[in-house]
């Protein structure tokens, strides 16, 4: 495929099963998650990335948070060994997907733990959420991939959310972003700042200076528009009450 690639993957028949950590079960109605996807899905596409579904996972709930199932650096793509055991068979259609488009594998392995939203990378630094889904040594295999690029890898506690991502993201210029009252260490990151809205602290990086944000962050959508980033949002309320966010619903492959 030409151009830049996002990979992809349809909600399931099971999505209202999804786990559920930090908050309290609610409804899911299926039909508005899967159109919410679509739109989601053509935002991408609206932004110059093309779409590729990873094979749909009906038996694992969470599967459509295909963002877990691998980190991308460069040609290098490192299969994760989700923290959940439920999470596990996400992986093996990724892998062959990852193949596909020519990047080299490696896998993280037991006892190691590790999922994709619990790492934030930008330029040559790796923060990874060592928390309740990634544990020590999933952070020390992937620190041992990613060396062969020069990138520093830093653990970063991670209790008040899922993962990492959860609770930060980083912008263009660097700067990460977070909501306070769930991110554990901000100083941590070189620069940070908080916003003022929880799914306001989860930006999809969209290339120059576009961004993709959740539709209920109405108030960082304007604060961002006003430092001159282009900003798309979509409404993923669906997502929202499985403590999914923009960043975990693809995978961007960015070589």
């Amino acid at each position: 495929m030409s151009g830049p690639v996002a990979l992809i993957r349809r909600p399931g028949p099971l999505l209202a099963e999804g786990l559920v950590t930090h908050l309290e079960r609610q409804a899911i109605d299926l039909d508005l998650a899967l159109s919410q996807w679509e739109s989601y899905a053509a935002a991408l596409r609206s932004a110059g990335w093309q779409t590729l579904e990873v094979p749909p996972a009906d038996d694992c709930p969470d599967a459509v948070f295909v963002e877990d199932a691998v980190v991308l650096y460069d040609d290098l793509a490192v299969l994760t060994n989700p923290g959940a055991a439920s999470r596990k068979p996400e992986v093996a259609a990724v892998e062959e997907v990852v193949r596909d488009l020519g990047y080299r594998v490696a896998r993280i392995s037991d006892p190691a733990t590790l999922d994709g939203g619990d790492v934030l990378k930008h330029d040559r630094t790796a923060y990874v959420g060592l928390g309740g889904r990634t544990n020590g040594e999933g952070v020390r295999q992937l620190a041992g991939q990613l060396a062969q690029f020069g990138v520093r890898t830093q653990a970063v506690p991670v209790e008040r959310a899922l993962h990492l991502k959860s609770a930060v993201t980083a912008l263009p210029d660097g700067t990460v972003i977070g909501w306070d009252p769930v991110v554990d260490d901000a100083a941590a990151f070189e620069r940070y700042e908080g916003m003022p809205e929880e799914p306001g602290a989860h930006v999809v990086l969209l290339g120059g200076n576009r961004l993709l944000l959740a539709a209920s962050a109405p108030v960082t959508a304007q604060l961002l528009r006003a430092r001159g980033y282009a900003v798309t949002t979509v409404d993923i309320s669906e997502f929202e009450k499985l403590e999914g966010c923009v960043t975990c619903l693809s995978v961007r492959c960015r070589r």
